[in-house]
C-alpha cells in the first residue's frame, strides 16, 4: 500500500482538521499514514479503532508561517524536515503538508531532489471550466523567473499529469500568452513557443479565457505569471460570491430567484472551493509532495491525501522521465 507522510502541525488551526482528514480518507482508502508531530496533540484526536492503522512519528519543531523558507534547510527536528526525510529514505511515498508552502517546496526540491532532465519543478494548480472539468495551470508560484526551457519541460510535466491523473487520452497543451498568435507574447513565451513546435498536444498560444472555457487541458506560464493569475482568480470568484449574497440580502425577489437557483450555487460554490482540490503537487521532484492551503479544513486534507495516492498509484513521475527523454532525443 501507499505510504504518506502528513505534517500533523503545520496547518494554521492545528493538528485537529489534518488527523480528521487523514481519519476520513482512511475510511475510504487503503494507505499507510504517517503522521509527523507531538504525540501528546495527535493521539487525543485519533478514535480508537484507527490507532492502530496510523503511526506517529514524534517531534514538537514547528516551521511557522513567518519563518523564512530557507529556515526549514537547517531544522533538521521539523514536522515538514521529518516528513520530507521519510520520502527521501523510501519509508513513505509521498508528503503532505498545509504547513509554510516555501519550506515545503524548498525541503523537497533540495532534500529530494529533481527528477533526471527537469531543471525547475512547477506547482501546479486545477482551474474550474465551464464545461465542468478542470483545467491544469502551471507553474503557479515555485519559480519567479522561468527560461524557456523550464517553460517547455512545465507543459511536458503538465501533459503528463492530466494523461496519468486526470485520465485525458491525448491532452492540449497551451502556452499562456497575451494573444493566439505566434508573434505575440514576450520573448521567453516567443521563444518557449519555438522550442514546443511539434510536440504532441501543444496548440500554440492562449489567452487567459482560455484557463476557463474547457478549450485547453494543461496551460503553461511562468510562477509569476500564474502565482498572479491564481489569486486574481480566487479574488474574483470571491467577490462575485459576496455581491450575490448582497443584493440577494436586499430584494424579496433575488432570494426567490435564490432558493430556485440553490442547487446551481451550489455546484458552483464546489467548483471554486479549494477544499475540494486539497493542495497543489509540486511536479519534477523525486517522489511526491502536495502543498495544501494553511487554512485547509478537514475535507481538503482528505482530498490532498487522495491526490498524494493518485500521483504515486499513477507514476506520474516514470512517465514524465520517458516523455522528457523521448523530447530530448528529437531536439
Amino acid at each position: 500500500m501507499v505510504k504518506i507522510a502528513i505534517d500533523a502541525m503545520g496547518g494554521d488551526f492545528g493538528p485537529e482538521p489534518i488527523v480528521k482528514g487523514c481519519v476520513n480518507a482512511l475510511k475510504k482508502k487503503q494507505f499507510i499514514p504517517i503522521l509527523v508531530g507531538k504525540k501528546s496533540e495527535i493521539l487525543p484526536l485519533l478514535p480508537k479503532r484507527y490507532r492502530d492503522k496510523i503511526s506517529i512519528v514524534e517531534t514538537d519543531d514547528v516551521i511557522s508561517m513567518s519563518d523564512a523558507a530557507t529556515d526549514a534547510v537547517k531544522r533538521k527536528e521539523s514536522t515538514i524536515y521529518i516528513a520530507t526525510e521519510l520520502v527521501k529514505n523510501g519509508e513513505a511515498d509521498g508528503l503532505v503538508s498545509a504547513g509554510h508552502s516555501g519550506a515545503t517546496m524548498t525541503l523537497a526540491t533540495i532534500r529530494l531532489g529533481r527528477l533526471k532532465g527537469v531543471s525547475r519543478p512547477a506547482l501546479v494548480t486545477f482551474m474550474p471550466t465551464k464545461t465542468g472539468g478542470k483545467s491544469i495551470l502551471l507553474d503557479v508560484g515555485a519559480n519567479v523567473d522561468s527560461k524557456p526551457e523550464h517553460l517547455v519541460q512545465f507543459a511536458i510535466m503538465g501533459g503528463c499529469y492530466a494523461q496519468n491523473v486526470m485520465g485525458i487520452k491525448e491532452p492540449s497543451i497551451g502556452l499562456l500568452a497575451n494573444g493566439e498568435e505566434d508573434s505575440k507574447g514576450n520573448e521567453v513565451t516567443k521563444a518557449t513557443y519555438k522550442l514546443l513546435q511539434g510536440y504532441p498536444g501543444f496548440k500554440g498560444n492562449v489567452e487567459g479565457g482560455d484557463i476557463f472555457n474547457g478549450s485547453c487541458d494543461v496551460i503553461t506560464c511562468d510562477g509569476f505569471i500564474g502565482n498572479l493569475v491564481l489569486k486574481t482568480s480566487e479574488g474574483v470568484a470571491s467577490t462575485i460570491s459576496g455581491l450575490i449574497k448582497d443584493y440577494i440580502r436586499k430584494s424579496p425577489i433575488a432570494i426567490t430567484g435564490a432558493l430556485l437557483m440553490r442547487k446551481v450555487f451550489k455546484l458552483l460554490k464546489k467548483q471554486i472551493d479549494y477544499a475540494e482540490i486539497g493542495g497543489a503537487p509540486l511536479i519534477g521532484i523525486k517522489g511526491c509532495a502536495i502543498v495544501s492551503h494553511g487554512k485547509s479544513n478537514a475535507k481538503a486534507m482528505e482530498n490532498a491525501i487522495y491526490q498524494a495516492i493518485s500521483y504515486v498509484d499513477n507514476h506520474v513521475n516514470d512517465h514524465i522521465l520517458e516523455e522528457l527523454e523521448k523530447y530530448n532525443e528529437i531536439n
